[in-house]
């Protein structure tokens, strides 16, 4: 806001989720609307009831845009007047507008992911990619590089039978990439890391407050592997540091948290986000 203060046409912007009290989002948006000057102000919502809380918000004229998070990115879905075909397939969106009354959903997990790999050098074409987790993002980025990194095979763990076998069978439906999945155990993980290019890592599992959990054991880790983990609070996780002392290259999941928080601040304001600002605080935030 240029001008510092809230007024009756502030709008307003949120992250709901549960828990909430971690985010970095209203740090990162806020920053981002003062550096354009424009009149947002961006908060957390700690939210169980997801059905109540959109209804809240299209009836509320000045609340313009959402973040969602775990655990509601698939379950808000229910809720919304318009969705993306894209969008539809994967059956999980983090981002709301607000048009008029009228709840628009996107997914922005997708495209961040993918960008963060391409910036950090990360060549998919042909590789095997192992996805732990198979939850709201896990669905997001497995349906982006299914359909545009040109993988040679996609395997999926999960613990939950139901939620693993439903990505697994959407994906063989709506791409035309291969894929596999198991439930995880530590044989299947072992057997799945033996093959891994690139892993990606999608639970909450080494999320703080408990930092010191992986979901892989560092003597599964293979020489040329490239390993992501979409957790970004710590800004190193336990499973990067355990890679990156097998001298493996690591992409942070900071960087397809900022990715993809460009892309909802753009859909929100409908302005070019000051991703230098935005990173900046990001990194502030993580390191102080």
């Amino acid at each position: 806001m240029s001008s510092g203060s809230i007024s009756p046409k502030t709008k307003l912007c949120a992250v709901i989720g549960n828990p909430i009290t971690h985010s970095l989002s209203p740090a990162l948006h806020n920053a981002a609307f003062r550096e354009l000057g424009l009149d947002f102000v961006y908060i957390a919502f700690r939210v169980e009831d997801v059905k109540n809380a959109l209804a809240g918000m299209r009836a509320l004229e000045n609340f313009r845009g959402m973040s969602v998070t775990i655990p509601h990115k698939i379950e808000a879905i229910k809720y919304l007047d318009e969705i993306a075909e894209v969008d539809r397939h994967i059956g999980s969106i983090n981002t709301i507008v607000n048009e008029g009354g009228r709840l628009v959903g996107l997914g922005t997990d997708g495209p961040g992911a993918l960008k963060a790999l391409v910036d950090a050098g990360v060549n998919m074409q042909g590789k095997r990619l192992l996805m732990l987790g198979a939850g709201g993002a896990a669905r997001a980025i497995a349906f982006t590089l299914a359909a545009r990194a040109g993988l040679a095979e996609l395997a999926i763990l999960d613990i939950v039978p139901e939620v693993l076998n439903k990505l697994a069978d959407d994906l063989q439906t709506n791409t035309a990439a291969k894929i596999t999945a198991d439930l995880m155990t530590d044989a299947t993980l072992a057997a799945a890391m033996a093959k891994a290019d690139v892993i990606i890592h999608c639970t909450p599992v080494g999320m703080h407050p408990k930092e010191d959990a992986s979901l892989v054991p560092a003597d599964l880790f293979r020489p040329g592997q490239v390993v992501f983990d979409i957790v970004y609070t710590p800004l190193k996780t336990k499973l990067l540091a355990d890679a990156e002392a097998r001298g493996l290259q690591t992409v942070s999941g900071v960087e397809m948290f900022v990715n993809q928080a460009v892309l909802q601040f753009e859909k929100f304001t409908g302005q070019d986000a000051p991703v230098d600002v935005m990173r900046r605080v990001i990194m502030e935030r993580l390191t102080s």
